[in-house]
């Protein structure tokens, strides 16, 4: 197939992810990241998704590439299950310039940088790298078994201009059993994601954590303006 005009939705199949959520060590520098007619989880949470999509085969359009991405959990937005909070983008580090334009237009800060999922003796290690230099570096213990499917959708909120744009976005995924995660490094000062580095020791939010060596997702779908941004 050739490349054509990339539209809304894209689908994305079977690709390799982590998936954690933390407690930040500097909740306030953190905050100081979103728009100001948001407001943090009371958690304080930080989300960060580092995934592969191997294959040009995995996607309708957007062909082989990498990931992380990376925010904040929100006060006063949930996702459509009413549960999940609402997620803002700060950081969006992708291997794919094509896949950066198609989310710069719906206001996603998408920058370039490599992500690799690697495992060795059931330990998985997940690297973001920027122009070479490893900015991110994840730890988990992952096992074989498959312990549930989950699904659902994720509401994901960007500024786009001086609008708050939200989108909801379908996902189904095959998470493994046993998962631990052991470490999230952010290993850059010099690096803007610097400031959502975890707090130490480690805090990860439960049941908001899991690999998947098979999540398949719509992005983004059910798209929204939610009002002014603010200053």
């Amino acid at each position: 197939m050739s490349e054509g005009p990339l539209v809304s939705p894209q689908l994305v199949i079977h690709s390799r992810m982590l998936y954690t959520s933390f407690i930040p060590a500097d909740p306030k520098a953190c905050a100081r990241l979103l728009p100001a007619t948001l407001r943090p989880a009371k958690n304080n949470a930080i989300y960060m998704n580092q995934y592969v999509v191997d294959t040009p085969e995995q996607t309708t359009g957007f062909g082989a590439y990498s990931l992380t991405y990376l925010g904040l959990d929100l006060d006063g937005h949930v996702a459509p299950d009413g549960v999940t909070p609402g997620r803002f983008f700060t950081h969006y580090l992708n291997s794919s310039e094509r896949v950066r334009a198609y989310a710069r237009e719906r206001g996603v800060p998408a920058s370039s940088g490599e992500t690799t999922l690697e495992i060795e003796n059931d330990i998985l290690t997940a690297t973001t790298t920027v122009d070479g230099v490893p900015v991110i570096r994840s730890r988990a213990r992952v096992g074989k078994e498959i312990g549930v499917v989950a699904r659902g959708h994720l509401f994901y909120l960007t500024r786009l201009g001086h609008r708050i744009l939200g989108g909801r976005y379908p996902y189904i995924g095959d998470l493994v059993t046993p998962f631990e995660v052991l470490s999230i490094e952010m290993l850059a000062p010099d690096h803007p994601v610097y400031a959502l580095r975890p707090a130490s020791p480690l805090q990860v939010v439960p049941g908001a954590c899991f690999y998947s060596p098979s999540d398949s997702f719509v992005y983004p779908g059910g798209e929204v303006d939610l009002g002014p941004a603010g200053h």
